[in-house]
């Protein structure tokens, strides 16, 4: 059994539309689909759940919706008639209308695309729809309900062939709806996923799984055949990713196998995403790493004490100047007389100076600089532990292209390699170690 969710490029319109009926009925395990609400089109468009976003602000503000209203009717329209589909779409937008007027909540007027989008597929395809206020279930703070929504879940989906569920909301245990961060579709399926068992959740998307690099710094890089759970946690924090971060607990949990695909590509075989204990039974990537990801603007404080290493708690104290301020720290390398406080600098822009003199009066430092301009790239690969000369390598590459590293850590895991360089070294950095892992 596979679930298969579909992502707003793959339901732009009706010729992508076509693309995910003929994905569908192409494996009968494909019981469950979980779809998106329709995205762009083409560069300049815009998506469904955008425009919806805009007009609850315009009804909010008292300004007149009916402008941003007809542009979100006329895109389903469309996709009805090019599609001949019978939808009463027309009594959808009346009451999505009369909902608008009556200031309803900005997560109902939200939701609507993926409703529709739903709607529209079920009847393509001639399938059960089922809504996902009625199987996603929150607690008031904001937390799914599991035990509930599962046992809902197996009680809708019971003697069905083919079931199509609006991803992206749920509803509030007094019926009211409740939608998901942005992306919210992919933790849907997700549920869905684990909660029937899947041997399989599909993500469908606009691109090929994932790259070893991104293609807008390396030119081609090649696509990553298999990763774990916990490779994919590394890269995605680097902001690689294609796959909403809080999708993979329930299907890790679960065991299931995640397999990010390309709606415009269905035959290449995209990327696999397993659970470290089933690394073994598939085929390793034919690299030592596994990718490489990184992002600018970090700022690190640095602060030096002499006999730090003899003084308890001085990290402890530092960390509280960042706490007080609700910061979250990304990285604190030290040595025996300093550490390091790595976190992105759109955090501490505004009041650097200040954490300056606090760290200093706190932890009676010698001093403490400051340096905005850090890029942080990591090197990540479950099988890099058990090769020697990994590290040397990396900094070989950066050496061999005059790239001066200014932070390195390296977890306990050894599952990865971060380094910071420079924010002027930051795209030839990771073409040098893409390089002198791929192209040796």
């Amino acid at each position: 059994m596979i679930v298969a969710k579909f992502g707003g490029t793959s339901l732009a319109d009706a010729k992508q539309f076509k693309k995910v009926y003929d994905i569908v009925i192409s494996n009968d395990e494909r019981k469950f689909v979980v779809v998106s609400a329709p995205g762009k089109r083409f560069k300049e468009d815009n998506k469904i759940t955008d425009l919806l976003y805009l007009t609850h602000a315009h009804t909010k503000y008292s300004v007149p919706y009916d402008p941003v209203f007809k542009i979100i009717e006329d895109r389903f329209l469309t996709i009805k008639y090019e599609l001949n589909l019978s939808v009463d779409l027309k009594q959808e937008f009346d009451i999505i209308r009369e909902n608008l007027d009556n200031k309803c909540d900005e997560d109902y007027i939200v939701s609507r695309g993926e409703y529709l989008s739903a709607l529209l597929l079920a009847d393509y395809l001639g399938c059960k729809f089922i809504d996902a206020k009625d199987i996603i279930f929150f607690n008031y703070d904001g937390s799914v309900n599991s035990e509930k929504t599962n046992l809902k879940i197996k009680e809708f989906t019971e003697d069905c062939d083919k079931i199509i569920i609006p991803g992206f909301y749920g509803s509030y245990p007094d019926g009211s709806i409740k939608t998901f961060s942005r992306g919210g579709s992919d933790i849907t399926g997700a549920i869905v996923a684990g909660a029937v068992n899947a041997k399989m959740y599909e993500n469908w998307t606009d691109v090929s799984g994932f790259l070893m690099a991104d293609p807008r710094i390396v030119k081609n890089p090649k696509q990553i055949k298999r990763i774990t759970y916990q490779e994919l946690r590394e890269l995605s924090y680097m902001g690689a990713s294609v796959l909403h971060d809080e999708a993979i607990f329930p299907v890790r949990e679960a065991g299931i196998p995640i397999n990010i695909k390309n709606t415009n590509e269905p035959e290449n075989p995209g990327t696999i995403i397993i659970g470290n204990d089933q690394i073994e039974e598939s085929c390793e990537n034919d690299y030592i790493i596994t990718g490489i990801a990184g992002k600018k603007n970090f700022t690190i404080f640095y602060v030096h004490k002499e006999h730090m290493a003899n003084e308890v708690g001085i990290i402890k104290r530092a960390l509280e100047v960042f706490e007080d301020r609700g910061i979250s720290i990304d990285h604190i390398p030290s040595g025996i007389d300093s550490f390091s406080i790595v976190l992105p600098t759109e955090c501490v822009d505004k009041f650097s100076h200040e954490i300056v003199e606090e760290l200093k009066l706190k932890c009676k430092a010698d001093f403490v600089n400051v340096n905005n301009n850090l890029s942080l790239i990591t090197t990540v690969g479950i099988n890099m532990a058990s090769r020697p000369g990994i590290s040397a390598k990396v900094f070989s590459a950066l050496g061999n292209n005059n790239i001066n590293i200014r932070m390195i850590d390296q977890g306990s895991s050894e599952i990865n390699i971060i380094v910071g360089v420079e924010n002027k070294d930051f795209e030839i950095a990771i073409k040098a170690i893409y390089g002198a892992f791929v192209n040796c």
